[in-house]
């Protein structure tokens, strides 16, 4: 694979567990680890983690090195400076995002459907609404990545032939319910259905509960974080499912609109997010009745 588009596809890194195992790897005294150590790091299944090792390797971010029954992972070298660019140190609030770059990825991606200036804009949107939210390390790969999930929002809002049924999810944090709710319908509806996050007032990452809880029942959040609400993501739906938000969406004509009173899981033991959990998993079933009638 080439840097250019290894470049393109760093948004894969957006994903706080990706993230924390890049720095386990990163950090580790050989510079290399194997599944079975991070999975033990991370509280993890192992099958889990080697979802998140396949998807790093297919964007040429890691290496595989089998050695016997053993398979090492480490950082490819040709990419490991800009890796640790967009990951940073613990204690490092970041480094400068290569704006420049990033929008020159997104309007080549969009060529046809947006003009660069369109792209530019949604790009320092972006940004801004992700550093309002939180201080973040991954600043750079989630801008991309938000700002890639906000254009294709705009495209599909404004289009007019046939699609599939979009669902949103909105919670307060975009860390707890709607990122359970949007990880159980992802699994359950596959392709039939389109579903997108987020929060009125989004934090850094998701709770290592939620993760945890979703783990449990074999369904990964794969590469989404938390992210502000912003128009076109409601113009886009077609439900738009608020959990605890109050009235924070905005309301257009031809949505169909659902409060669900959950518990926020926020403080709760595993057990009680357990139990958020199967809840949200009954009343996702019953939309997805709908949505996608048999």
């Amino acid at each position: 694979m080439s840097d250019s588009s290894v470049a393109s596809d760093l948004s894969v890194l957006a994903d706080p567990t990706r993230a924390r195992i890049l720095r386990l790897i990163r950090d580790s005294a050989d510079g290399r680890a194997l599944v079975g150590e991070l999975a033990t790091t991370l509280d993890l299944r192992q099958p889990t983690v080697s979802h998140h090792m396949k998807a790093l390797a297919d964007e040429g971010i890691v290496r595989r090195q089998p050695e016997g029954r053993r398979v090492w992972y480490s950082l490819d070298p040709r990419h490991a400076e800009r890796v640790h660019a967009l990951l940073g140190d613990d204690s490092d609030s970041g480094r400068e995002l290569d704006l420049p770059r990033v929008i020159g990825n997104l309007a080549e991606r969009y060529r046809g459907t947006f003009g660069k200036e369109t792209v530019e804009r949604y790009v320092r949107e972006s940004r801004e609404l992700l550093s309002a939210t939180n201080s973040t390390v991954l600043l750079g790969a989630r801008t991309a990545a938000f700002a890639t999930v906000r254009l294709d929002a705009l495209a599909r809002s404004t289009s007019k032939g046939a699609r599939v049924p979009e669902v949103l999810f909105v919670c307060v944090e975009n860390a707890g319910r709607s990122q359970m709710a949007a990880g159980i319908l992802r699994q359950l509806a596959g392709e039939r259905v389109l579903v997108r996050t987020a929060g009125s007032a989004p934090i850094g990452a998701v709770r290592a509960s939620i993760v945890t809880a979703l783990d449990e029942i074999g369904i990964s959040l794969g590469e989404e974080f938390p992210k502000p609400l912003t128009d076109e993501a409601v113009r886009a739906a077609d439900v738009v499912v608020t959990m605890g938000c109050g009235d924070a969406c905005p309301v257009y004509s031809g949505r169909r609109y659902l409060d669900w009173d959950l518990e926020d899981p926020v403080g709760k033991p595993l057990e009680a997010v357990r139990g958020i959990r199967d809840n949200i998993e009954e009343r996702v079933r019953a939309l997805l009745a709908e949505v996608v009638p048999d």
